[in-house]
């Protein structure tokens, strides 16, 4: 069962890694990298030490992953479209009359 359970939860976290990687959007890689530190708190669960598991938990997805997230909003990135929906062309053009 612990077996089980440690391999699940690398899996995910593997996983979850791979798409902070490979995600365009910075508000789901945020969410990822949540679901990273989700997945190590329960592996520390089952190492049997909650408390480390705890602090994991509330500093790692908790506290980090509201903190990423409000710099991102502050710095304006805060958006859920991707930029293959057409907001980047926008931006592009904006800038192109600029110059002119």
């Amino acid at each position: 069962m612990l077996f089980l359970v440690t391999l699940i939860s690398v899996i995910v976290m593997l996983g979850a890694a791979l798409a902070v990687v490979f995600l365009a959007n910075y508000l789901a890689a945020v969410a990822a990298a949540s679901v990273v530190s989700l997945a190590l708190s329960v592996l520390f669960v089952a190492l049997q030490a909650p408390d480390v598991a705890l602090a994991e938990a509330a500093v790692g997805a908790g506290v980090s992953g509201v903190i990423f997230a409000l710099t991102l909003r502050r710095v304006g990135l805060w958006k859920i479209e991707t930029p293959s929906q057409g907001t980047h062309n926008a931006n592009i053009e904006l800038n192109n009359e600029d110059d002119k």
